[in-house]
C-alpha cells in the first residue's frame, strides 16, 4: 500500500493555496502497519489548545518563520506524539486545505511510521490517540456530507463516522482527498486487468 500510496502522490500536482491572511500550518497523516492491515492515526485534541479544542485532527500546527512546511509537520508530530523525524518515512503531499472558521491553510503530509510505536504524548496538547483502519475511511457507508451554510454561503461538510468518534471539518476533507485518490487508483487498476 505504501508503494501505492507514493506512486499516487508522485503523479500528481499539488493544488498549493497562497492567499494574503492565511495562517501557514502543516500537518503529518501517519500511516502504520497493524496485523496486517494499514492504519491512519489521529488525535483528539484537548480542551486546553488554543484551536480545534476536542476536535479529532493530525498531529500537526503553525509554520514558525524561516521553517519549510515538511519541517513544521515533523516538528508538531515530535512536539505532540514525540513521533522522531528518523522514523517517519514520507510518502508525499496532499493538496492545501483551509479551515473555515479559523483561516489557517494546512500543508498535510502522508508518512509512514513503525508500529507499534513508543508514543510520548503532549498532555496539553492531546487528549486521545485514535487508530483507525484504512479501511473505514474508503467504506461509504462511514462516510456523509451535509450542506451548511457559513457567513450566508453554502458549504459542504465531510464526516466519517468510527465506534464513536465523528471525524469532520478539515482532517476530514484531507482524509477524502487521500481516500479519492486511493479509490480512483483502485478502479483504474481493475479496469486493467
Amino acid at each position: 500500500m505504501e508503494k501505492k500510496i507514493k506512486a499516487i502522490l508522485a503523479c500528481r500536482e499539488k493544488a498549493c493555496i497562497d492567499q494574503p491572511g492565511l495562517v501557514r500550518a502543516a500537518v503529518l497523516i501517519p500511516l502504520f502497519k497493524k496485523n496486517g492491515e494499514y492504519h491512519v492515526l489521529l488525535t483528539r485534541r484537548t480542551d486546553k489548545v488554543r484551536h480545534h479544542k476536542g476536535q479529532i485532527s493530525f498531529p500537526g500546527g503553525r509554520q514558525d518563520q524561516g521553517e519549510d512546511l515538511l519541517a513544521t509537520a515533523l516538528r508538531e508530530a515530535k512536539e505532540e506524539m514525540g513521533i522522531e523525524e528518523k522514523d517517519v518515512h514520507i510518502l508525499g503531499e496532499l493538496d492545501d486545505m483551509c479551515t473555515v472558521a479559523s483561516d489557517f491553510c494546512i500543508s498535510p503530509f502522508v508518512g509512514l511510521i513503525p508500529y507499534p510505536y513508543p508514543f510520548k504524548i503532549s498532555r496539553h496538547e492531546i487528549e486521545e490517540i485514535i487508530e483507525v483502519p484504512l479501511s473505514v475511511f474508503l467504506d461509504e457507508t462511514k462516510f456523509r456530507e451535509e450542506l451548511r451554510s457559513r457567513d450566508g454561503e453554502p458549504v459542504l461538510v465531510y464526516f466519517y463516522q468510527h465506534d464513536e468518534h465523528t471525524i469532520w471539518g478539515a482532517t476530514a476533507r484531507i482524509l477524502k482527498q487521500l481516500m479519492d485518490l486511493i479509490s480512483s487508483e483502485e478502479k483504474k487498476g481493475s479496469k486493467s486487468i
